[in-house]
């Protein structure tokens, strides 16, 4: 009753304070139009407090939103951790009362003869029996709650608590999936606990837990893999032999220049501009690992995470695009809270991971996010470059800690890792040791590879890394004892591995054959002046050497990005709709949190209309052309320039997204549609102001139609320079396209060239559409005195729906090119 006494009183209100405002408009004598001056006053105080006001509330929703889910989460790992403890103190109360049962047995033995003694024990037994069957309702009558769901039951090799217990796919509420979650969590370190200690609970419990599941296992082998630049005669890898085991947890080192990062991209089929031999099995078949993608995770060594997101937001995203679509939410609820704990991020879990102009959580923190958007995705094979670097000693042992309990699930894990520990690096069961030039040093376990190096001489000193030392010698800074080079190091380990030794390396076989020292030496310098003769060529065979070579990384890019592998991964990822709307509440989230940026925007928009509508008078003898081109220059250049920010600003992480598999459609759709908010939202603030300090005779609505359909044209048009150009060409083009065709487009006197680029840009019919809707306005006598200046504009009155098709037109296509380009020449 209240809300509707003060909807009555709101529209009386309004009602008499716009009767009294159609006061304050003003017919100055001599003038053919209205003075709404007032009128436009009046809406910049109602625009600019709006805006204030969404500025200063617009993350309070967020917010809110964000501290109940938080109550809600830490309600349920309350709950969680009290039912622990209870099943705890239950178990351990249970443990000694069988004690003193079998103390008040023991007792009883020695009182009564061997005869009773022995009836006694048969009794006991029957009835210890019939007490654990008891104690097993007991507790289920305390803890067991078929019925709801709040019990999560510890009692270890029950199977039919674990039939009881409910499943994800019968949870709905928030508060039901998080106790859900922590509850597993708390079961699973109860099992671990029992595991460590090697209890009889644990055994049972490996030996019947039938809810563990099992990820795909991939087993990577390559043989004599070679990498060679396109066009140049330089070897990236060279002769690469080895195989990464799943289960375990792999480490590649070795100098700046070895090839590390190169040797990391062949494995995942993302070498671009080389020339590939040797051979990749994947499962010890000739397969292509991009047939596993989905099941494949890839950690870049640049944190690409998104700033305007929390921690935790950033990792269900990931895991709701890329887990499968038959699993419940409730165990990917699990499967991020799991990760959470795992990289100790529950303090920051809801912390903005923060930008270069916000800061938000630490760095080392970011690098394990970054990290742990892989690792929601549950991979089977897992693929790091450089992530303990930046990170203390305490951080990347923590971050390997968590990598080495994801590697006992089955995944294979390989990395690069720089100057780990001893301590780290005895973690690690394979070494993968490269010099430069992508040569094998050592590729085997851990444990063996200083009593490798003692064999062929090289002795670690005392407090130094082994990896350390052996970096040291391959950058030949510090040379070995017994007159060896460290360009012998891979021959040496082809010879110890019989693997075949290439053509131009066969020379220091020789050398370690005769081990002479100065022969050795002069036969390195011999070979060091063959191999550096270069082939003179002229300076144009050099420039056409630099473009094939040019031309050819590209082709492969392109090729890459439409290679179309058949799907082995066995997982099914969500539908595009579904993507779309994941990725749809992503961007909202980021808008919301960039609210002052779009309010910026909006008060720009502001002000240019009241500035304009003020400067560019009404003309009846040019139907207030001046006007309209102020218009479609500021309309323009300031959408296009706004627009540039969907795309240019997401380019490295949307690459890492459509790597994985995430569906391109729906990130170019999520963005257009929250763009399609401006679009209709910035026409209406800017002629808010314009209309009514310009007072044009044409109406406020059709007006508004055609600034509608030059936004949606020019916003397309945005999306092609933000995508294919880098940010500052891009911005440079949004200031200069509008600017020049609209100069072209007003151009009076037009011949050849210049008259035909005049009529095909986008500014000359959204000018025709301006023009036309004022001079409809007009009727006998005055619109047939005023035809010449429709005819020397080649502007016809039944074009206005023609140049607001072709707007829309431009539009849609500019948005085709934009995917197009999207998925075409994305750089890697």
């Amino acid at each position: 009753m209240l809300h509707g006494c003060f909807a009555i009183n709101s529209i009386i209100f309004f009602f008499f304070f716009f009767a009294a405002c159609f006061k304050l408009t003003s017919c100055p004598p001599n003038t053919a139009n209205q003075n709404l001056h007032a009128y436009g006053i009046i809406l910049i105080v109602i625009l600019t407090t709006s805006l204030l006001i969404i500025v200063n509330c617009s993350d309070q929703a967020l917010s809110t939103r964000e501290r109940r889910a938080a109550k809600r989460r830490e309600d349920a790992a309350k709950h969680a951790r009290e039912t622990a403890q209870a099943r705890h103190r239950w178990k351990a109360a249970q443990d000694l009362s069988k004690i003193r049962q079998i103390g008040l047995q023991e007792q009883i033995s020695r009182t009564f003869s061997r005869k009773k003694s022995s009836k006694q024990d048969k009794s006991q037994t029957s009835n210890d029996k019939k007490d654990s069957k008891d104690l097993t309702n007991m507790v289920r009558s305390i803890d067991d709650d078929p019925h709801g769901h709040d019990g999560f039951h510890m009692k270890i090799g029950d199977k039919n608590i674990k039939k009881n217990a409910p499943k994800g796919k019968q949870l709905h509420t928030h508060s039901q999936i998080f106790k859900y979650a922590y509850g597993q969590l708390e079961k699973e370190k109860a099992m671990e606990e029992d595991h460590s200690n090697m209890t009889f609970s644990g055994v049972i419990s490996m030996a019947t837990d039938t809810d563990v599941r099992s990820r795909p296992v991939i087993e990577v082998a390559f043989k004599d893999l070679t990498l060679t630049l396109k066009g140049k005669k330089k070897h990236l890898l060279r002769c690469v032999t080895g195989k990464l085991m799943p289960g375990r947890v792999s480490a590649v080192m070795g100098p700046s220049g070895a090839g590390k990062t190169t040797f990391l991209s062949a494995l995942l089929g993302k070498a671009t501009g080389c020339t590939r031999t040797g051979s990749i099995l994947i499962n010890g078949k000739n397969e292509s690992i991009l047939c596993y993608k989905k099941i494949v995770g890839f950690v870049p060594q640049d944190d690409t995470v998104h700033g305007n997101l929390t921690v935790e937001e950033n990792l269900r995203f990931n895991a709701r695009c890329r887990l499968s679509a038959d699993m419940p939410k409730a165990d990917k609820v699990l499967v991020i809270e799991r990760v959470i704990e795992s990289l100790g991020l529950q303090a920051v879990r809801d912390s903005l991971v923060g930008t270069v102009e916000k800061r938000g959580i630490s760095g080392g923190q970011r690098k394990r996010v970054n990290v742990g958007i892989e690792m929601v995705m549950e991979p089977s094979l897992l693929i790091l470059d450089e992530p303990t670097t930046g990170l203390d000693s305490s951080s990347s042992q923590l971050l390997l800690k968590a990598l080495r309990r994801e590697a006992l699930e089955g995944v294979n894990i390989c990395m690069v890792i720089h100057q780990p520990s001893y301590a780290m690096f005895k973690m690690f069961d394979d070494f993968i040791l490269l010099a430069k030039g992508g040569l094998t040093v050592y590729h085997g376990p851990t444990k063996k590879v200083e009593e490798y190096f003692s064999g062929i001489g090289i002795v670690v000193p005392d407090r130094v890394t082994p990896p350390d030392h052996y970096i040291d010698i391959l950058e030949g800074i510090i040379k070995p004892s017994n007159n060896m080079t460290h360009e012998e190091l891979p021959v040496r380990w082809m010879l110890h591995n019989g693997y075949t030794v290439p053509p131009d390396m066969l020379e220091l076989c020789d050398q370690i054959a005769k081990g002479s020292s100065d022969e050795k030496t002069q036969m390195g310098d011999d070979m060091d002046d063959h191999h550096g003769v270069v082939e003179e060529h002229s300076f144009a065979g050099e420039l056409w050497q630099d473009v094939r070579c040019h031309v050819e990384l590209h082709k492969d890019q392109v090729h890459l990005n439409f290679l179309q592998s058949k799907d082995l991964s066995n997982r099914r990822n969500p539908s595009i709709l579904r993507q779309y709307r994941y990725y749809l509440g992503r961007v909202t989230k980021q808008r919301l949190r960039e609210a002052r940026l779009q309010a910026a925007d909006l008060l720009i928009l502001l002000l240019a209309g009241a500035c304009l509508g003020t400067l560019a008078k009404v003309d009846d003898e040019t139907f207030g052309s001046t006007g309209y081109t102020y218009t479609v220059i500021a309309v323009s250049l300031l959408c296009m320039i706004s627009a540039l920010r969907s795309f240019s600003l997401d380019k490295l992480h949307y690459m890492r997204e459509s790597a994985s598999g995430i569906s391109s459609l729906a990130y170019f759709l999520s963005k257009d549609t929250l763009d399609l908010f401006n679009t209709i939202l910035k026409p209406l603030v800017y002629l808010s102001m314009f209309y009514f300090f310009n007072s044009p005779r044409s109406t406020f609505e059709d007006n508004y139609v055609v600034l509608l359909c030059l936004v949606y044209c020019v916003t397309g048009l945005a999306y092609i320079f933000a995508i294919y150009l880098e940010p500052s060409s891009a911005q440079l083009c949004s200031v200069l396209v509008p600017v020049v065709l609209t100069l072209v487009a007003t151009q009076e006197e037009q011949t050849g060239l210049v008259k035909y680029l005049g009529r095909l840009c986008f500014p000359k019919w959204a000018m025709e559409a301006f023009i036309i809707a004022n001079a409809e306005r007009y009727s006998g006598v005055w619109l047939l005195t005023r035809c010449a200046s429709l005819r020397q504009s080649n502007y016809a009155l039944s074009h206005w729906s023609l140049s607001l098709s072709l707007l829309i037109l431009t539009g849609v296509i500019s948005r085709f090119v934009a995917y197009f380009l999207l998925i075409t020449f994305q750089k890697k």
